[in-house]
This record gives structure tokens, sequence and C-alpha cells, in this order.
């Protein structure tokens, strides 16, 4: 069972703490951005504040979400994009399903076979069972690491086919406009796994929802971020 949150020693309640976390991550905002729209609501903290509170609480919550279940019907979509952290390039690393749902991502300094095996076996252990097909585009280091760890599944290797996964970095490209860049390694780790977490929770997985179930669906995944908070009433 996972120890309950503890927001000992901090000035502030455990409610603004988690709602200022959620401004960090759940919009493209700078954090000074978030700073000013907590002090709008008569809430006076600084955004250095907000950015500690959200290294140090952002992972833990995110370990509390609920996860979607696998399936072996599952479609791997993986894909990698650069970036640049104090002017040398590194790869972010990341897979999503056939809904879009980020399943895991990495950040590596190669591009390379040992790169994509890295991120293959991480997906096998977390998820637990491998996928019906994996699509990537046509970098063959997906290859030869799918034969190395999957060797009997799918694979189709089109760059048109790809669109869900190269889409999927379009709201952290954002992010890291917004932000200036990343500073580290472990930083941008760090961000982009609590990032993607709250994204799953709080984008509709079928777009073309009504209105009415996408407000349903708002409520609960608020809900869920309040229970993994700690901050249920």
């Amino acid at each position: 069972m996972t120890n309950p949150i503890s927001y000992k020693r901090h000035r502030f309640p455990s409610q603004i703490i988690a709602h200022a976390v959620w401004l960090n991550f759940r919009f493209p905002l700078s954090l000074r951005l978030a700073e000013e729209m907590l002090l709008e609501r008569g809430i006076v903290v600084s955004y250095e504040t907000i950015r500690r509170w959200g290294r140090k609480f952002g992972s833990d919550y995110a370990r509390r979400l609920r996860r979607k279940q696998p399936s072996p019907n599952d479609v791997w979509h993986l894909d990698e994009v650069v970036i640049s952290i104090a002017g040398k390039k590194h790869w972010l690393w990341r897979a999503v399903d056939q809904d879009g749902y980020v399943l895991d991502e990495i950040v590596q300094s190669r591009r390379n076979t040992k790169a994509a095996k890295r991120l293959l076996t991480r997906l096998m252990r977390k998820q637990g069972m491998a996928p019906k097909r994996i699509i990537t585009d046509k970098l063959p280091s997906y290859g030869a690491a799918r034969r190395q760890v999957m060797p009997t599944v799918e694979h189709r290797s089109h760059k048109g086919l790809n669109n869900r996964a190269e889409n999927s970095h379009l709201p952290l490209r954002k992010r890291e406009r917004m932000m200036q860049g990343f500073r580290s390694l472990g930083g941008l780790q760090r961000f982009t796994s609590v990032f993607s977490a709250v994204k799953n929770l709080f984008v509709p997985p079928h777009p073309h929802r009504s209105a009415l179930a996408t407000y349903l669906h708002r409520l609960q995944a608020m809900a869920a971020w309040k229970a993994a908070a700690g901050v249920l009433a």
C-alpha cells in the first residue's frame, strides 16, 4: 500500500500545493504565469517555490495515478525527438498506444539500436506483455532492437503510419518553448514523466466525444488528481 504524501513543514496547505503543481504540469504556462494565476486568487507564492513543489511532489502524484491496463491487442507507436540541453543534442524516445496514451519515455544520448532496445525492454517490463504490433518510422535501429527483444511481434515501418507518435511530441515542444529549454537530463526526465502522466489523466482518449462526456471526464480526472495528491475533502 502506498504511504500518504506528507506535507509536514510546509507553510501552505496541501490543497494549494497540489493546485500549483497541477497548473505547472497541466497547462503550457511558465512558472511566472502560474505565480500570477495564483496571485489572482489571493495566494502569494513565488515561481521558484512552485518549481520546488513540482520537483518534490510531482513524481509522487504521478506514481499514484491509475494507469491504463495493457492489452495484447495494443499497438505501440514509437518515435524519438531531439532535444538540446546546454548546446548538446539528446534524444527523447517515446511510446504511445493506439489511443495516444503515453506508455513510456526515456531520455538518451544516442539514437541507435542500443537506445531503441532499452526503450523496448523498459516497455516490456512495465506493460508485462508484448503488443499486437509496433509502428515506427524508418530508423533501422527499431527493427534491430525488435528482433532482439520481441522477435514474434509484427513491425510496420512507415513514416506515414506513425503520425500518432510524432504528434505526441507537440505538447512537450510547446512547454519546452515556454520554459526556454531544459537545463539537465535529469530535469527533462523528471518533467516528462509527470507531464505525460497528467496528460494521460486529463486529455480525453476520444476527441470527438460529446460536451457532456468531456465534462464528466474532466470531473473524474480532477477527482483522481486530488486523490493522488491526498487532498480530498
